[in-house]
């Protein structure tokens, strides 16, 4: 009962905080309460992989990256009239949200399946570090393309274009945002409670009693590592609408560590856990930046407490003993 609660809770708060910032006058916690949302989404979709799988990845960024990066070069190409030069054919690029979104996911997923096949023959430390690999060849790789900004990164001229939607308005975009948080979370959520997600839980406990009784696990997990990275390369598009601006950084290796602090501070293998994570830790880094730019001297002794005093995290301490359901 309380996990319902405090998930009812949690959609209610972040269904009426935009229109509690357009009635205070202050347009910019629209913009904020946006980017929880879609922080939200990558942070959930590495719960997947981290929470249920027992995958730490230290280059999950690296498909928030591609996915932003997916929509802001079509967008360039699209205002430029130039070709797409990595694509077969003559196509000049889309300004249109659906030609957008799609190219995020599939370009995410696509490069989280090939790496996954590459990393997924490790485990432990090993595993850690061959994400984190991977995720610095890409980033230095985007900082040697000079036709898409480099190091400066890329301007994106305008948001994605929906019928009926207009994007460039706050509210609008904002409650895109929450539609596709909440999609993303009832897919996942479906998965992690079928058969499929059970293996995934036994992979995180005993991947060696699994694979003795007939289960491919790397197939398992292959597929959860692609669908992560998918959810990842939503979030990455979205975020690129938000900011309209792209560059490497957001897919740099300290990127994914916020990521993973995201679900550890909500609750790791919760799904809604890792939204409440994203708004603690951004709504901590927008006040105490208020105050001083040593913030972060401040952030870690919060995360210690946290740590340390609810150790499933925030939604484990609202939700109780039946955080593990939720």
């Amino acid at each position: 009962m309380r996990v319902r609660i405090v998930q009812l809770t949690t959609l209610l708060i972040l269904f009426t905080l935009p229109f509690i910032a357009q009635w205070a006058g202050q347009p910019f916690w629209i913009d904020l309460t946006t980017r929880i949302v879609i922080y939200g989404i990558a942070a959930m979709s590495l719960d997947i992989i981290l929470g249920y799988g027992g995958m730490v990845s230290l280059g999950h960024a690296m498909f928030l990256g591609i996915g932003a990066y997916s929509m802001g070069v079509l967008t360039h190409h699209s205002f430029e009239g130039s070709v797409v030069p990595f694509l077969p054919g003559e196509w000049t690029g889309s300004t249109s949200g659906f030609v957008h979104l799609a190219a995020s996911i599939l370009a995410s997923g696509l490069l989280g399946l090939v790496i996954g096949l590459l990393s997924l023959r490790t485990v432990g430390v090993y595993f850690i570090m061959i994400t984190l690999a991977f995720a610095q060849m890409m980033f230095y790789f985007f900082i040697a393309l000079p036709t898409y900004g480099g190091e400066d990164g890329l301007n994106v001229w305008s948001r994605s274009e929906i019928p009926g939607l207009d994007l460039s308005d706050s509210m609008t975009f904002y409650f895109v945002c929450l539609g596709l948080l909440c999609a993303f979370w009832f897919i996942a959520r479906r998965l992690v409670d079928s058969r499929f997600g059970g293996v995934l839980r036994g992979c995180k406990q005993n991947e060696q009693r699994l694979k003795a009784l007939g289960y491919n696990t790397i197939r398992y997990k292959l597929i959860a590592f692609t669908i992560a990275g998918a959810g990842a390369g939503l979030a990455g598009g979205l975020l690129a609408n938000l900011t309209e601006f792209v560059g490497p950084g957001t897919m740099h290796w300290t990127k994914s560590g916020e990521l993973i602090v995201m679900v550890l501070l909500g609750g790791m293998g919760t799904l809604i856990g890792p939204v409440l994570g994203s708004a603690a830790l951004l709504l901590l880094e927008e006040i105490l930046s208020g105050f001083t730019e040593h913030w972060m001297i401040v952030l870690g002794p919060i995360l210690l407490l946290v740590v340390l005093f609810a150790r499933r995290g925030i939604y484990g301490f609202l939700a109780g003993k039946e955080a593990k359901d939720g």
